[in-house]
């Protein structure tokens, strides 16, 4: 699942547009490098997003098939 639409369906991010725009600004990085909103995440990736100041690092635990409004968690929050 690309980047952009997996931080939408964890709910991370609410929108998809602005997921693509953040990935596209350079404040996400996977296992330390940034990406584009193209790249594919897999379970065990470390995500790390810059909102302004914050940082939130979390792992990718699951990656759904369909996305559906009851979902199994998805991510574990590391800090």
């Amino acid at each position: 699942m690309r980047i952009d639409k997996f931080l939408k369906v964890s709910k991370i991010i609410k929108r998809r547009t602005v997921a693509n725009e953040v990935v596209d600004n350079g404040r996400v990085f996977v296992n330390g490098k940034q990406v584009k909103p193209s790249y594919e995440v897999r379970v065990g990736d470390i995500i790390e997003i810059k909102f302004g100041d914050k940082k939130s690092k979390i792992e990718v635990i699951y990656i759904p098939e369909v996305a559906g409004k009851i979902m199994p968690e998805m991510i574990k929050i590391i800090e």
